[in-house]
């Protein structure tokens, strides 16, 4: 990883005024750093006017950029790391949104975190994707990689699903639910979290199966080893409909007979956190969990 990055994309959470002050005093502090900035062309109303910023699409910011920064949440951040799984390119997020798992540098803390970064002082952390595709009859459709999860779920408010899913080339569990989550370590603190799945630490090459209100209480959700091979086979839908997603970016109606296979990408996408980035203080802030124990008699 690169001390010194050359050019550096600026993202951030589209239409929305309130990341205006931000994304100005980190363009202002990276023009003082002399540092070559490219600005994604969809935050352009917010620069105001005139704006010296150069704009780029998001085809040229994933071609040309070292480094992303992206203002916003973690919804943001996970749409940004979409733009650069082709070419990687590690990414810093400035935590504007609401939890914050993965955009952990404060606004207030930003000027000086992103000098330590520039200055080549920070720790990289990779994170693995998933790939996935759906296997219709003959016809096989790839689905975008996801940094999350992949979910195979009901549409709309019918009836539970009937699925298989299998490890492996081994039957597993036949499944009546609502669906199932396939989940990244990293995406074991989004969706999968709220189904009842683990917390799966981000150094882990694994993946979780949580189902989605299982109609039997001893379907549970399970750890994977990284190399898993999963597939889910849909048995039946009920007359409603199915559907995969990747990341909740990408959507494929599946029906009764489809399949959809997911298995640990071979690219990853690579976060930057400031000197000092603590993941368990990150978990006890944002799940509310019991403060750390005050230093001092038993030290």
């Amino acid at each position: 990883m690169p001390a010194h990055f050359a050019t550096i994309a600026v993202l951030g959470r589209e239409g929305d005024p309130q990341i205006a002050a931000t994304l100005t005093r980190l363009l202002a502090q990276l023009r003082a750093a002399r540092a070559t900035t490219l600005v994604d062309a969809a935050l352009a109303p917010l620069l105001g006017h005139p704006s010296d910023a150069k704009l780029a699409d998001h085809s040229q910011l994933a071609a040309a950029a070292d480094l992303a920064i992206v203002i916003g949440g973690d919804g943001t951040l996970l749409r940004a790391a979409h733009l650069f799984t082709a070419k990687p390119v590690p990414l810093v997020g400035i935590n504007l949104g609401r939890l914050g798992f993965l955009t952990d540098i404060s606004p207030d803390s930003m000027d000086a975190d992103i000098a330590a970064i520039l200055r080549g002082e920070y720790r990289a952390d990779r994170r693995v994707l998933l790939e996935a595709e759906v296997v219709h009859g003959a016809q096989t459709t790839a689905c975008v990689p996801a940094l999350n999860d992949v979910v195979v779920q009901k549409t709309g408010g019918g009836r539970l699903i009937e699925f298989e899913t299998h490890v492996g080339g081994q039957f597993v569990c036949a499944h009546r639910a609502d669906g199932i989550i396939v989940a990244t370590p990293t995406g074991s603190t989004a969706y999968a979290l709220s189904g009842g799945g683990s917390i799966l630490h981000p150094a882990l090459e694994a993946m979780i199966l949580v189902p989605i209100c299982p109609h039997a209480l001893g379907d549970r959700p399970i750890v994977l080893g990284g190399g898993s091979r999963v597939e889910i086979v849909i048995s039946q839908t009920h007359g409603g409909r199915a559907q995969a997603t990747s990341d909740g970016q990408h959507t494929q109606i599946l029906n009764a007979g489809d399949r959809i296979r997911v298995w640990r990408a071979d690219r990853a996408v690579t976060f930057i956190h400031p000197r000092g980035h603590d993941y368990f203080r990150i978990l006890r802030t944002k799940l509310h969990w019991g403060p750390a124990p005050a230093r001092g008699d038993n030290d």
